[in-house]
């Protein structure tokens, strides 16, 4: 009889230590140490422990815990959606931010081995079943394949930068990306500001407006 609160009050530890985890890696940057995310968890340095069996652990719990709340459902959702085209801009679009804002994580994620092919697989194949829709649709290049997809949000990843707080160079080259994945057809679409630029790059940006000129 005494067995069962036991679980349960473990399981109620893990889920604090989890999220005070994930909460330690984005506040305090990279190197969290177990007894601040046990002081976070309001439980002691050995429960930690005992519940992820250290830092590697507890990159790996934190990192499954925010895959399967976060990401994953966004491509499940893409799966069944109406229009493919829009579900699947909407599934890369946010995880994209999500990501931006676990970044710190996701770098320890990565280092830890944490970031599998499983768990590529549970992202992008839902994306495969919208993407095959979007494609029969017409909505997307039909030499797109589900890699481009997972590359995407890999490449919009890549401009964020700590002089772009808001994120508008992600935005504007995420949707730069995912316009190169429509059919050839179309006309192009505006594309989101980019982000504001320090004096340094200004002598690019008149290259660009000579450029412009020039064309």
């Amino acid at each position: 009889m005494s067995a069962q609160p036991r679980r349960a009050d473990a399981r109620r530890n893990l889920d604090r230590v989890v999220r005070a985890g994930i909460a330690a890696f984005e506040d305090l940057g990279d190197t969290p140490s177990l007894e601040e995310v046990a002081r976070r968890a309001g439980v002691g340095i050995a429960t930690v422990y005992r519940l992820v069996g250290g830092r590697e652990g507890l990159v790996r719990a934190a990192f499954e815990a925010f895959f399967a709340e976060e990401i994953e459902p966004l491509a499940l959702t893409a799966r069944t959606a109406a229009d493919p085209w829009r579900a699947l801009t909407h599934a890369l679009a946010a995880t994209v931010e999500r990501m931006a804002a676990h970044r710190v994580l996701l770098a320890a994620a990565h280092r830890s081995g944490a970031v599998s092919v499983d768990t590529a697989e549970r992202y992008l194949g839902p994306l495969a079943h919208a993407l095959a829709a979007a494609q029969h649709a017409g909505q997307a290049r039909p030499d797109l394949l589900v890699r481009d997809l997972a590359a995407i949000v890999v490449m919009a990843l890549a401009t964020t930068h700590p002089g772009d707080p808001d994120g508008l160079d992600r935005r504007r080259y995420l949707a730069l990306l995912l316009e190169g994945a429509r059919p050839g057809t179309r006309p192009p679409q505006p594309l989101p500001p980019p982000a504001p630029r320090p004096a340094p790059a200004r002598a690019a940006a008149q290259a660009d407006q000579h450029h412009s000129k020039e064309v």
